[in-house]
């Protein structure tokens, strides 16, 4: 517990979104903050500044002020880093930012908590804009940019929080999930399937913590969740609270009815309201649904939920077109896992269906740098017209028997597509040579690709 006379709080990790967002939340309720980083630049170092906030860059022992109260250590904080040895050193009262926002954010408000698998940034932006548009003005925490929103987190006077709830870890001395941290009212639920093999060993220790978080919502509280989902039924089975099914099953709660897809949105019916969204495919459909279910929960009408959804522009690195040149379009895509990947695929398809799909894959995440999906990856690029897988980012950091054959996947792509391109260079040389206009390049990565969306359409512009 962080004791309420505790009055400066320095954070080690300040500039990360989420870091960076409650540091100022805490400014504006009146404590002292300063913070480091190894990475301090603009916009979140002037953001921080602008709010009077102390930044000092690189981490050392001596950047703890002497008499800072509470050390905030952020979750990509590892043993070893100077300032976290000598909080440890020097016995100070220490926690996470999960521990912070709890305290000093969430207690007491109604915090909405999305979760799952795939499509949580989409679904809590959706949500965080369907109470904003309505007036609500809602705090809220995403780990994407909501282009409605601006800013992936922010905190002010509402009594409602709209949390995207990660499954990962809290903080090297905090291996619980950061969702359990949280005190949801409303908890949904999207999917649960296996990831973060770093972390977990199989699917039971993943709906493990799910059944930890459905513990915590309280009986006057709501789970939402996909009832045409196995695990998340299996995990909501003797929940204490209020349960929701949402999905296309004759035995869920509520019903998606109705679909349609067009190249620039889709539509769906839930308890007789039509609803549309300008984002295509099955995957953002059910990512409304859940949206909707959870906002008439807040106590939005149908008419607010309606105008909101009309109105989401979506989150950057969704489906985003980063440009068009020598007539080929290059679009972003944030999906890493072989369920999202194949989602993702089909929604560019559907909604660019002209010309042929070229997919470039880099296997980032800690789980696809593992041989876990293997199997399905290859699978999970069935679509497209050409597939390039490049090499493992860092493969030294997972063991050589644990390691994904990257070769071996493209090697197995359906069809012949799949080619093994290990460099950025030559994907780029690659895709140059062979691009026609009217072809679309998706880039899927949860990281940068090496800078490959604007290498690709420089190069194409000159062609």
């Amino acid at each position: 517990m962080i004791q309420g006379s505790k009055q400066h709080f320095h954070f080690v990790g300040v500039c990360g979104t989420a870091m960076g967002s409650v540091a100022v939340a805490m400014k504006r309720q009146g404590f002292t903050v300063t913070g480091s980083d190894a990475n301090v630049y603009p916009p979140m170092s002037d953001f921080l500044r602008g709010e009077g906030i102390t930044l000092t860059e690189g981490y050392r022992a001596g950047n703890i002020p002497e008499g800072a109260d509470v050390i905030v250590i952020g979750n990509a904080i590892s043993r070893g880093n100077e300032e976290a040895e000598a909080a440890l050193e020097r016995r100070l009262l220490y926690c996470s930012l999960p521990e912070v926002m709890k305290e000093h954010l969430l207690r007491g408000k109604r915090n909405f908590v999305v979760s799952g698998t795939h499509g949580k940034t989409t679904t809590s932006s959706m949500l965080a804009w369907l109470f904003e548009s309505a007036g609500r003005k809602p705090g809220w925490m995403i780990g994407g940019l909501p282009r409605n929103l601006g800013r992936g987190a922010q905190f002010g006077d509402s009594d409602i929080n709209v949390l995207e709830g990660d499954e990962y870890d809290t903080a090297f001395f905090d291996k619980r999930s950061k969702f359990l941290h949280y005190l949801p009212e409303v908890a949904v639920v999207n999917n649960i399937e296996f990831d973060h093999a770093d972390i977990y060993q199989n699917i039971d220790e993943i709906k493990l913590s799910f059944r930890r978080l459905l513990l915590v919502v309280p009986r006057n509280g709501l789970a939402v969740i996909n009832g045409d989902d196995p695990n998340c039924r299996d995990v909501a089975a003797g929940a204490f609270c209020p349960v929701q099914r949402v999905g296309m099953g004759e035995d869920c709660d509520v019903r998606i009815c109705d679909v349609s897809y067009e190249p620039t949105g889709s539509a769906f019916t839930l308890d007789g309201e039509r609803y549309e969204i300008r984002m295509p495919g099955e995957f953002n459909v059910r990512n409304a649904a859940m949206a909707v279910v959870a906002a008439r929960a807040g106590g939005l009408s149908t008419g607010e939920i309606r105008a909101g959804l009309a109105s989401f522009e979506g989150v950057a690195r969704r489906q985003e077109v980063r440009g068009v040149a020598g007539g080929v379009r290059v679009v972003d895509d944030f999906a890493h896992h072989p369920t999202a990947i194949r989602q993702a695929i089909q929604a560019i398809r559907q909604q660019h269906p002209e010309g042929r799909l070229w997919v470039l894959f880099e296997p980032r995440s800690n789980t696809t740098k593992r041989k876990v999906f293997q199997n399905e990856l290859a699978e999970c690029f069935a679509e497209a017209d050409v597939a390039i897988i490049a090499a493992l980012p860092d493969p030294e950091k997972v063991p050589l028997a644990d390691r994904l054959d990257p070769v071996a996947v493209a090697a197995s792509v359906p069809g012949g597509h799949g080619r093994y391109i290990p460099e950025v260079a030559g994907i780029v040389d690659a895709v140059v040579a062979e691009a026609q206009a009217g072809d679309t390049v998706a880039v899927l990565s949860n990281g940068g690709f090496g800078g490959i969306h604007k290498l690709l359409l420089d190069r194409l512009a000159s062609r």
